[in-house]
């Protein structure tokens, strides 16, 4: 199998061993942190029964990324990147067990909200710095191979932290116990990647260039400019920025899907006072998402090279359609988990190729900035997402014209991307 030969060229490099192994375990704990998100704020007997009150919560937790996002970018084009990974995940290891510290004694209350927008957005921040040292470890063909690998393992890593923090949601009893457990959990694995992130060696990630507190302080000053600059150059680059965008469409629409299934789960294939059951179904939709990520890390290495990224975004967008077409007809059990399974294939596939297109084609001076433009636009648009579906989906997560709409825009993205995708132009 050509994943498994790719993985044996891979594997000699040592620092993107280490890379890798802090991937894992930082989005392990991310899993974690948001299972105990989900059971505190979705599946608990009083919260979010309604898509206006799923749809706010989504809406409260990734908003605000949305405007400190770009931020990110200037540092991480002027912070040792391996440094970032060290630090924030202590920080997000603090944070984790101050707010399950709050939720244990006090309850739940506005700086709970406060404090989880802020991991949200160290996480997010990680990621960004992740991706934009894959280059430092990887080069030349390989780098297609590691993209695939790497997010694809970590989303599922992430699956794995979910799981298990759902599964204790399930084991423990229904208090304020079980949600400080879960978020002290994903405390102690942030912690375990911080140590991970330290056997890099601190100028092995990036960037070459460092400035001192005084030049970063002006640069914060023209940070509009700044972010502005790095659009144009991703635009004017075309290929980067055109990935960016389909992206953003796909995300936008896998967020009024997201969304629906956690409605689905528990009010259409659970009675909606039995949060547990809407837990255990949302587990197996979100189980085979899981394992259509996993058949992206195989399938994508293999099509990918032979069509060309550009070609096989196309496909996965037209493959996302096909499974809110699907759902047009039926949202009964099989129609479901067949459509998840499909849809974390195809979501997962088309991010590993953006992931190489914009690596690939953009300079290594403008690469933080582009992750962090990357994130921003994934969050605003699952935003965007939560106000399309607080407007267009029932209680009941099931609305056949709004799947049909979802199909429709899934498959002229697609086409529309096809026709525009060309080589990078020269700046």
């Amino acid at each position: 199998m050509q994943v498994v030969s790719d993985l044996k060229q891979l594997w000699p490099l040592v620092d993107f061993r280490k890379l890798l192994v802090v991937r894992l375990t930082s989005q392990c704990s991310d899993g974690l942190f948001q299972a105990g998100l989900a059971t505190l704020f979705f599946f608990s007997p009083e919260n979010a029964t309604t898509a206006t009150g799923v749809a706010a919560a989504f809406a409260v937790l990734l908003l605000p990324f949305t405007i400190v996002g770009p931020w990110a970018g200037v540092f991480l084009d002027r912070w040792r990147r391996q440094r970032v990974l060290l630090i924030g995940n202590l920080i997000r290891a603090v944070l984790a067990v101050v707010i399950g510290t709050i939720i244990l004694t006090v309850g739940v209350n506005p700086v709970v909200y406060v404090l989880a927008l802020v991991t949200l957005s160290v996480n997010r921040f990680l990621l960004s710095a992740m991706s934009a040292s894959q280059p430092r470890v990887v080069a030349g063909e390989l780098l297609l191979t590691a993209n695939s690998i790497t997010p694809t393992l970590g989303t599922l890593c992430n699956g794995l932290g979910t799981g298990i923090g759902l599964g204790l949601g399930l084991l423990l009893p229904q208090t304020t116990t079980r949600d400080f457990v879960i978020l002290l959990a994903a405390a102690i694995v942030m912690i375990g990647a911080s140590l991970l992130a330290g056997r890099i060696a601190p100028d092995r990630l990036g960037p070459d260039a460092l400035v001192d507190a005084r030049q970063i302080r002006q640069q914060l000053s023209t940070l509009a400019r700044g972010l502005a600059d790095g659009a144009r150059y991703l635009v004017r680059r075309g290929t980067p920025g055109r990935a960016l965008a389909v992206m953003t469409v796909h995300r936008f629409l896998y967020g009024v899907v997201f969304i629906a299934s956690i409605l689905i789960a528990r009010n259409l294939l659970a009675d909606p006072s039995n949060a547990n059951q809407g837990l255990v179904n949302f587990g197996l939709i979100g189980a085979m998402t899981g394992i259509g990520f996993g058949l992206a890390i195989v399938v994508t290495p293999v099509v990918s090279p032979l069509i060309g990224p550009h070609r096989w975004i196309t496909v996965c967008m037209l493959l996302a359609a096909a499974t809110q077409l699907l759902l047009v007809f039926t949202v009964a059990w099989p129609a479901v988990l067949a459509g998840s399974l499909l849809l974390g294939l195809a979501a997962q596939g088309a991010k590993i190729a953006v992931d190489t297109i914009v690596q690939r084609d953009t300079a290594d001076e403008f690469r933080g900035r582009a992750f962090s433009l990357y994130d921003v636009l994934y969050n605003a648009a699952f935003v965007g997402a939560a106000a399309l579906a607080a407007f267009t989906l029932p209680d009941t997560g099931w609305s056949p014209v709004t799947f049909a709409a979802l199909a429709a825009v899934y498959l002229a993205a697609g086409l529309v991307y096809r026709t525009r995708a060309t080589e990078p132009a020269a700046v």
